[in-house]
């Protein structure tokens, strides 16, 4: 059963980095721009986030408080992406409709990032390989 969702375009990808200022500068000799810093608090302590664009393709690089990073590095052998976004407006009404769906949700409900001028908010589900995607709507 397919659910009816107002998704226009894959908003972003999201790739975990151990140095955002390397990253970023890698990036930047492909050709991207930066359109967004921002630091962000979890429990673990502080993170930064950098989204760059190249045309129509947006990257979320983000770095997790240094703890966090030497637990990931000591599980991952290669690099991955952490989780692909739909842009999506009315995230409300569209986390509901993934809820009555029986999607797993990793959530409580949507949630805000200040990030852009105005800040968006998100939520993520599972996909069957363990894949987060991501539902946000940028404020």
């Amino acid at each position: 059963m397919s659910i009816d969702l107002p998704i226009s375009k894959i908003q972003h990808i999201g790739i975990p980095v151990k140095n955002i200022s390397i990253s970023s500068t890698f990036y930047k000799k492909l050709g991207f721009e930066t359109v967004m810093d921002s630091d962000f608090e979890i429990p673990e302590g502080k993170g930064r986030c950098v989204m760059m664009q190249l045309k129509e393709i947006m990257l979320e690089l983000y770095q997790l408080p240094a703890e966090l990073i030497e637990l990931d590095i000591l599980n991952r052998k290669d690099g991955h992406i952490d989780h692909f976004a739909f842009d999506v407006k009315g995230i409300d009404q569209v986390y509901e409709t993934i809820s009555k769906a029986g999607f797993v949700i990793v959530q409580d409900g949507p949630v805000f990032l200040p990030f852009w001028k105005n800040g968006c908010t998100f939520f993520h589900i599972i996909g069957p390989d363990g894949e987060r995607i991501e539902f946000n709507e940028i404020l």
